[in-house]
């Protein structure tokens, strides 16, 4: 069963308290997000897509096909989820991959040996791996720049320049890049513009319409928004690069099993209460650690102090929830993170639990320690993937570990300063 946005428009438009279109395309990413682009069993009338556990599919007779023949190529429970995204993001055509680092893998062979991409400097070290330890070798030179500085980005350009990379918000220091700038900046090079929208999700940023040409997403993070799934998604804006995708997969392989992509569009049906209620804690968040005596400073988009925060009012509907901070003494970064109590000490993000991560040993640390100095991720700073827990246990629980880790701190510093001092007789 197909979800008809277009005979739901007219409904919901003919109804009181829609004032907008912008009020419109809100309500109807809503309803999207709950209903699907194709959902349910027509046959049986089944309200939930059902899994399709199935590697092989027979043919009716000679020259007639039901439109699968092997899951590799195609599986009804994923196109399910492909195609519910792809609307989302109001893209042409999108595919459901086995991880984000897949669906970047598969956008990088877009690429031939002797094109340049410019990537953002500030972004995930796993991304920032695959660029420089494994697709270097093929001959593809990669330029790391603060994407987020128009001006930079312009004069990084080059003859053989094909893509532009970026990462907004990015991991971790939650730079922002003007994504309007970029795609006209990748266009007038004759390069192409993709976006990593893992952060804000379709629900609060829509980069193919700012003028991307292809989302990536590690649908892991909010789309599953449960820490159970490995995925990730490409979603494209010109249907011309269907052939290459769907080739890439199907030689490849790295495609979403049937019983993940199931789960994933389980998941995505309370994105968009998940999402609000993220932002909701992020906040409180936010304005508890700027007033905290312990912490030296704060990163998040949807601070009115960030420098990008108009920036992301105009190119976004929302900021999300991925905040990070910077602690005063690096020594207690050790039992802050030993001391947490509600919140985990983990890696990945955009699950319903909230996250604890120091970057430097965990996330970034692929990357080389000039860049990551370079851009002050060093051992002063944490990141947090703010959950839905109750707003008030969130903080409690980063106080009590802030605090106690400072005692512990001070009580160190007298034991050292006991141990130093000299008995005169």
């Amino acid at each position: 069963m197909e979800f008809n946005l277009k005979d739901m428009a007219k409904i919901v438009k003919g109804l009181e308290g829609i004032d907008t279109d912008a009020d419109f395309l809100k309500r109807e990413k809503e309803t999207l997000i709950v209903r699907g682009f194709e959902t349910g069993d027509a046959e049986t009338g089944a309200l939930t897509t059902p899994i399709f556990q199935s590697a092989v599919f027979s043919h009716p007779r000679y020259a007639e096909a039901t439109g699968y023949s092997y899951t590799r190529a195609g599986n009804p429970t994923r196109l399910a989820l492909e195609n519910t995204i792809a609307a989302l993001e109001h893209g042409k055509k999108a595919w459901a991959l086995s991880s984000g680092m897949a669906a970047i893998s598969s956008v990088l062979k877009l690429m031939n040996p002797g094109d340049h991409m410019i990537v953002s400097e500030d972004l995930y070290g796993g991304t920032y791996r695959l660029f420089s330890d494994l697709y270097a070798k093929y001959g593809i030179l990669v330029s790391y720049v603060d994407t987020s500085d128009s001006k930079v980005l312009k004069n990084s350009v080059r003859p053989n320049t094909k893509q532009i990379f970026i990462e907004t918000p990015s991991n971790p220091m939650m730079r922002v890049t003007d994504i309007r700038k970029a795609a006209e900046i990748a266009h007038t090079a004759g390069a192409i513009l993709v976006v990593d929208n893992t952060f804000l999700t379709p629900y609060f940023q829509n980069p193919l319409d700012l003028g991307a040409d292809i989302v990536v997403h590690s649908g892991t993070k909010y789309l599953g928004g449960h820490n159970d799934v490995l995925c990730g998604f490409v979603v494209i804006r010109d249907e011309k690069w269907i052939e290459h995708f769907f080739m890439n997969t199907m030689s490849e392989g790295a495609v979403l099993g049937a019983f993940d992509s199931y789960l994933l569009s389980r998941s995505l049906k309370t994105l968009a209460v998940r999402m609000e209620r993220h932002q909701e804690n992020a906040r409180k968040v936010c304005d508890f650690l700027k007033t905290h005596e312990k912490v030296a400073q704060v990163y998040y988009v949807g601070d009115k102090d960030h420098p990008s925060y108009r920036l992301s009012r105009k190119q976004s509907s929302g900021f999300g929830a991925m905040i990070s901070f910077r602690v005063k003494n690096a020594k207690a970064i050790p039992k802050i993170l030993s001391n947490l109590k509600l919140i985990y000490f983990a890696e990945s993000l955009g699950g319903v639990e909230t996250l604890m991560t120091f970057p430097v040993e965990q996330t970034h640390g692929a990357i080389p320690e000039e860049i990551r100095q370079k851009l002050g991720v060093d051992e002063t700073l944490l990141r947090l993937s703010v959950g839905i827990e109750h707003a008030d246990d969130i903080i409690a629980d980063i106080d009590q570990a802030l605090t106690r880790s400072a005692l512990r701190v001070q009580r160190h510093k007298e034991s050292e300063s006991n141990d130093n001092q000299v008995t005169i007789k």
